[in-house]
């Protein structure tokens, strides 16, 4: 039980020194919240740029893809056949 005691004793003091420290850690000044806003704009970034990724990938299909397989596309549209 002292045992116990003791390891939540040092638990607390370690705690309590560590948010009652300066912050003189961190000399760019940037708090919680900027950080957080600043992963906000990236993630923002990041998925626009996957489907702006996929709509690339697709438009470089359509410009390499074989005519005969064009040909196909526009005929299944049509309702015709080869």
């Amino acid at each position: 039980m002292k045992t116990i005691s003791a390891l939540l004793l040092s638990l607390t003091i370690t705690g309590t020194q560590a948010l009652a420290a300066s912050g003189a850690a961190n000399p760019e000044g940037m708090s919680l919240l900027a950080t957080f806003f600043l992963a906000f704009g990236a993630l923002i970034i990041l998925f626009q740029f996957l489907p702006g990724i996929a709509l690339f990938m697709g438009m470089l299909k359509g410009i390499f893809s074989s005519s005969s397989a064009r040909q196909g596309k526009e005929a299944a549209r049509n309702g015709t056949t080869l």
